[in-house]
């Protein structure tokens, strides 16, 4: 039987204890508390289109009765030598900034299928934007606050594919998007910059911290409370605000954070500066690391940078995820950090699709048009894990014979096509990974987990014959943030009633979570804390018609953890 099949959608947990939906459950928790104000919220925000920031005046304009400020700068335009340089807060301006287009995307090549782009080169691109059901400065009433980090592997995306209106709207919170470097720009070192005695290696991370900073200093004109911030992120704004987490430059600019679909460990700084060199001389910068080396770097046009970084349609051999630099984050492994408690500490949410591989396997076949072959899963399988699995590709390796215990517990005849063998690969390394960080937390600090699992979820990317998408890695963004469909070339897609349904009790659970750290507002229903290895329900599935519940040992039979958890190195 498959896991859609005994999740039951019909009840509310494999015990077939029945219960209240989660949008009654939400609405009991707080939409009932908070409801009354939403309309004398939105009339004020109408008639305050104006807010004076500490950097300046803002203008904004009313979208479905929420106020959106977009494209605020929140940082000096890090060019010149202030590229590779820590981020500077904006200096303040005169008169009031139009506050109703998004600001220029940060410099990108890499498009990953659709989900990113346009391509461009961009570096002045530090430009935050706020939506918010309550513009009211003088007001007693102040809401939480929902800073969002988008994905694209720290290499591309941006901010303007994300609507946070519906959050706003429904949720009773306001809600912060922002652009950080990516790429290159934003995750390098290099031992010539290292030693210029400023923060290094994570500049997109600084960006974010800065722009955290812009809120502690702003939200409140903006009817946010400063004091009850919550970060989150899908991919790779789950793996930076896992990154933020366990910051020590971080501590105290936010309360609670969101996991949304990976977490990754940085590259070690040796590693990373070897890759940092091998840029220089590749951008004809040679392989010294004095101060000559420095400036060669800094008169690179943003072209030959983004040249070097890859190509639509895969990226280069020079880029960090995330840089383990020492000071930004520490010189060891998230892991470490987590298992001694040396993070800050705060409720977290964190989760996983069912189908993440789909995602990785749809964007070579949107480039190249060629399906997943029993051939090419079996060349997956030997490439993947015959190589090594450590932080950033570094040792140990897989243990011996990893590939073929890999083949013996995915065997092709399984599955209905080689496609869905390879997404379950990918999937349950992603899976069972999240898993384990869950388990490490869930002693120290309160951990609520899910799993997407609406396997009818729109699919951005034009139709593939032949290919399934499923539930797959960032289908789940859409139920958040409106008609999301990654990048310009996305194809957006109405949601149908049911998955309305369970977009209203997504928006439900992620805001009840940044009212009070409980994403059922309050108590352990519908969604339960999470407790490795108890024999009780402890993830919440996402689907539809209803959502519902499943064990640890469920979730780990499922994504077959017993093999992972032996061959992943975490």
């Amino acid at each position: 039987m498959s896991k859609l099949a005994k999740l039951r959608p019909s009840v509310c947990s494999r015990s077939n204890k029945t219960g209240p939906s989660f949008r009654a459950s939400a609405a009991l928790a707080f939409t009932l508390a908070v409801g009354a104000i939403t309309a004398s919220m939105q009339a004020q925000a109408a008639s305050n289109l104006k807010v004076e920031t500490h950097e300046g005046r803002v203008k904004g304009v009313i979208v479905n009765g929420v106020a959106e400020f977009l494209g605020i700068p929140y940082g000096e335009p890090p060019v010149g030598r202030l590229r590779w340089m820590p981020p500077k807060e904006h200096a303040p301006w005169n008169g009031v900034l139009q506050a109703k287009a998004f600001g220029p995307t940060c410099a990108q090549i890499t498009e990953n299928g659709l989900y990113a782009g346009p391509a461009n080169n961009n570096e002045d691109c530090l430009y935050l934007n706020v939506f918010t059901p309550n513009v009211d400065p003088a007001g007693n009433e102040k809401l939480p606050v929902i800073v969002w980090i988008h994905g694209g592997g720290n290499m591309d995306g941006e901010s303007n594919d994300y609507d946070g209106g519906k959050l706003a709207a429904q949720g009773h919170t306001v809600v912060v998007t922002i652009n950080y470097r990516l790429g290159l720009l934003g995750w390098f070192a290099h031992p010539a910059l290292d030693a210029e005695g400023h923060l290094f290696g994570d500049y997109g991370l600084l960006d974010q911290q800065l722009a955290l900073k812009w809120v502690k200093r702003n939200i409140a004109q903006f009817g946010g409370d400063k004091n009850n911030v919550t970060v989150g992120g899908q991919s790779a704004g789950s793996v930076d605000t896992a990154a933020n987490v366990i910051s020590p430059l971080a501590a105290g600019l936010f309360d609670r954070g969101i996991f949304q679909s990976k977490i990754v460990e940085p590259t070690p700084l040796p590693m990373a500066e070897a890759k940092g060199t091998a840029f220089a001389a590749a951008a004809g910068c040679g392989s010294g690391s004095d101060a000559a080396t420095a400036k060669c770097l800094r008169s690179l046009t943003a072209q030959q940078i983004m040249a070097l970084q890859g190509t639509t349609s895969a990226s280069g051999p020079y880029g960090n995820f995330l840089v383990a630099d020492g000071r930004i984050l520490p010189s060891g492994l998230l892991t470490t950090a987590f298992k001694n408690g040396q993070f800050n500490h705060m409720p977290v949410m964190s989760g996983t699709t069912e189908d993440e591989g789909n995602f990785f396997i749809a964007v070579p076949e949107y480039f190249s048009g060629t399906p997943v072959t029993e051939a090419s899963f079996d060349a997956y399988v030997a490439r993947t894990f015959g190589g090594n699995a450590g932080p950033g590709g570094s040792p140990p390796a897989y243990p011996a014979g990893a590939v073929n215990k890999v083949l013996a517990r995915y065997p092709l005849y399984a599955y209905t096509t080689p496609q869905l063998a390879l997404d379950a690969v990918e999937t349950d390394m992603i899976a069972c990974t999240q898993r384990y960080y869950d388990e490490l937390l869930a002693d120290q600090t309160p951990v609520y987990a899910y799993e997407f699992d609406d396997r009818t979820a729109p699919f951005y990317f034009p139709k593939m014959t032949g290919f399934q998408s499923l539930a797959y890695h960032t289908s789940d963004i859409q139920y958040l943030f409106p008609l999301y469909h990654g990048g310009p070339d996305g194809i957006p897609h109405a949601l149908n009633k049911k998955q309305e349904q369970l977009s209203d009790a997504l928006v439900a659970a992620w805001t009840n979570f940044a009212w009070t750290g409980n994403p059922n507002g309050q108590g352990n229903s519908p969604w339960p804390r999470y407790k490795a290895k108890a024999n009780r329900p402890s993830f919440l599935s996402e689907n539809i018609p209803v959502l519902s519940t499943f064990t640890d040992a469920e979730f780990s039979s499922a994504h077959k953890c017993d093999l992972w958890d032996k061959l992943l190195t975490y």
